[in-house]
């Protein structure tokens, strides 16, 4: 079972950034480079959604609605995906959750992000 924490998620004001990272700790290191990744959120009434994924290649993609602003990346040495979330929105607020996949699929269990005017 693949144990994923997630921290750095809180409450800022619009305009505002935050650092989301997704740590794996009883991850092998070299088992860590064989996972894609991704970050997704779920706002109140609202389907998840995807937000950014890396794949083990470190190919990039991002949701329409965020692309420019976040950043994700992943750090294999510490076991860490990350996303740099700028120019915070209203509309971005939401738990985010961290996703590695394999032939399965495996979730932490969110940080919840909070942005406000």
């Amino acid at each position: 079972q693949v144990q994923l924490v997630e921290s750095g998620g809180g409450s800022v004001q619009a305009g505002g950034s935050l650092r989301l990272s997704c740590r794996a700790p009883r991850m092998i290191t070299s088992v860590f480079s064989g996972y894609d990744m991704g970050w997704y959120r779920q706002a109140p009434g609202k389907q998840r959604e995807m937000v950014a994924t890396i794949s083990r290649r470190g190919n990039k993609d991002y949701a329409e609605s965020v692309n420019g602003r976040f950043t994700i990346s992943r750090d294999g040495s510490r076991k860490t995906m990350y996303l740099q979330m700028n120019s915070l929105k209203l509309e971005d607020t939401g738990v985010y959750y961290c996703n590695f996949r394999d032939q399965e699929d495996y979730w932490g269990l969110g940080t919840q992000v909070t942005v406000s005017s």
